[in-house]
């Protein structure tokens, strides 16, 4: 890791992403409440997946199901249904398991050791959770803000994620993370992107047409819309060659996703 960062070069850099920010903030849904519930909808949404997708759908989903309790009593097609458009189905899965086992718990997770305990909750979603709920001062590092340390000179290119973290930490202006935080997100989305900076993210995004997670895409849309479907109808529809599809059943299936009767494919 980089030698002790000045005080003096926190200040400033503090006071820069802010005064931008003051600007140039953008308006989502989710920030505009503290709700922790809420906050864990939408970081679970915010996964893998633009910001701007995510907007509308979580006004529907928190429109429909409203607190824990809504979330964990529904149907699996109700939620397969509601999220398609968000990719990674599995994800609103973990979601119901999360909203199912703080009910057990009587109460919201309050440290990232706890959150992560949830499915589907690593590092980076448990401190936003516990930001951007309850203003705690901690560090998260996303794709934005490790190319914004790099940039500004904190961090490069091969800077490890543990001492991302930590840069991160000695950077952060207490008692005001949520705002930071929003304000980092922004600055790296809006201002320092990777074209402007010609930083890249450390992971590629994998390519989504004729991907697996297509197929997967049109095997649930195609039983949401008629309950079940046979080998045969599902090659039809996602036209691929039938091992490619009986493996990707099978991880359907070990996902929750999907149950097999005999040779007929359905959603529970």
């Amino acid at each position: 890791m980089k030698s002790e960062i000045s005080s003096q070069k926190i200040i400033q850099f503090q006071e820069k992403i802010f005064v931008w920010w003051e600007k140039n903030k953008r308006g989502f849904p989710w920030r505009k409440t503290a709700d922790p519930y809420k906050i864990l909808v939408s970081e679970i949404m915010l996964q893998q997946t633009q910001a701007s997708r995510v907007s509308e759908k979580f006004i529907e989903f928190i429109r429909k199901y409203p607190n824990p309790q809504s979330l964990s009593e529904a149907q699996k097609t109700d939620l397969l249904s509601i999220w398609s458009g968000l990719g990674y189905n599995r994800r609103v899965l973990w979601l119901q398991e999360a909203a199912q086992k703080i009910i057990e718990l009587e109460e919201f997770p309050k440290t990232p050791k706890e959150l992560q305990k949830l499915k589907g909750i690593g590092k980076y979603s448990a401190n936003s959770i516990l930001i951007f709920a309850f203003n705690l001062d901690l560090a998260t590092v996303d794709t934005n803000i490790r190319r914004i340390l790099i940039a500004e000179g904190f961090a490069d290119e091969d800077t490890t994620e543990k001492e991302l973290f930590q840069i991160a930490e000695q950077v952060l202006p207490k008692g005001r993370s949520r705002e930071w935080h929003n304000a980092l997100m922004d600055y790296g989305a809006i201002h320092l992107t990777v074209s402007a900076t010609g930083i890249r993210p450390n992971s590629k995004p994998s390519k989504f047409k004729g991907s697996d997670r297509e197929k997967r895409g049109k095997i649930l849309r195609y039983l949401l819309d008629n309950e079940e479907a046979t080998i045969k109808e599902l090659l039809d529809e996602v036209k691929c060659a039938q091992d490619l599809l009986d493996a990707i059943l099978v991880k359907m299936e070990k996902d929750g996703l999907i149950s097999k009767n005999g040779d007929i494919y359905h959603i529970e």
